[in-house]
């Protein structure tokens, strides 16, 4: 199981897999997850729709991928699309399924929510959820981390702060947000342990095989571009083939220099595509 997994020196590899948008995309995600199962992850989240609108589709894309698929499958929970009642009901229709882990975050405000319901909202940080999934449910609790701080954060050691009440809470490991810099990440990690945050870490990363990426993800991310990165999509931008070898590139030389310095886990941002992240998997 994947408690077992994380407390052992060998690196996970998992997926994150997006919630679709319309009914048509959510009908066709199903192959798109048969594919990506065929990779052998040690497991797979699910995003969540913002607003409340999806959560039906996570329960029912996680119980396809834990009980079809044979894969842990990890349900994402924001603070801005449950409220208490809500939340108690969809994790006791996980438990149901058998599905042991989600991953709490806040969430990023809808863009149809008020100043007022943002502002009411029963869990205002992930903090707050996960104490809550913890004292109420039996499911393990993955919280997300930013090794370039949130971008809400006043400054680094604020952020790693508010990490550390995440896990005081009971967050059981951390997934970060993407980033394209691996010493960005080890000077994250040194010093999230420094403020006592020991539990396991899996390194989130995005390969980008489209310049447009950059407008789009990783902005949202607040994840800095290092140059290597703006070299690659100087040189091939203009050449879809071309940025998309160059970028599945990148993506693998970031994970394999991971795994050798020993990190507890590999997260791809999969974007629901399948064929890239096979010819990555292939070359780790």
């Amino acid at each position: 199981m994947l408690d077992d997994l994380l407390k052992k020196t060998k690196t996970t590899i998992s997926f994150e897999v997006l919630s679709p948008k319309t009914q048509d995309e959510f009908n066709a995600v199903f192959e798109k997850l048969d594919a990506l199962a065929a990779l052998n992850p040690d497991f797979m989240s699910c995003t969540y729709g913002a607003g409340g609108s999806r959560a039906g589709k996570t329960v029912e894309m996680a119980a396809y991928i834990q009980h079809r698929l044979h894969i842990d499958a990890m349900a994402h929970m924001t603070c801005v699309g449950f409220k208490r009642a809500d939340l108690q009901e969809n994790c006791k229709l996980l438990e149901k399924e058998g599905i042991r882990y989600v991953m709490a975050l806040r969430g990023d405000r809808p863009s149809t929510m008020s100043d007022e319901q943002f502002e009411s909202r029963e869990f205002l940080y992930a903090s707050d959820m996960i104490r809550y999934l913890k004292a109420n449910t039996s499911l393990s609790v993955a919280g997300v981390c930013y090794p370039e701080k949130h971008y809400e954060a006043e400054s680094f050691e604020s952020d790693l702060r508010h990490l550390k009440e995440k896990v005081d809470a009971g967050a059981d490991f951390l997934v970060t947000q993407l980033f394209f810099d691996n010493d960005i990440f080890y000077r994250f990690k040194e010093k999230a342990q420094s403020f006592g945050i020991t539990v396991p870490i899996c390194a989130g990363i995005m390969p980008i095989t489209g310049a447009n990426q950059l407008g789009t993800s990783v902005n949202l991310s607040g994840s800095s571009v290092p140059k290597a990165l703006e070299d690659i999509i100087d040189k091939y931008g203009d050449s879809k083939e071309d940025m998309h070898k160059a970028g599945v590139d990148y993506a693998v030389r970031q994970i394999l220099d991971l795994k050798e310095r020993g990190v507890d886990g590999i997260h791809i941002y999969t974007m629901n595509r399948p064929k890239t992240t096979a010819e990555i998997v292939a070359q780790i």
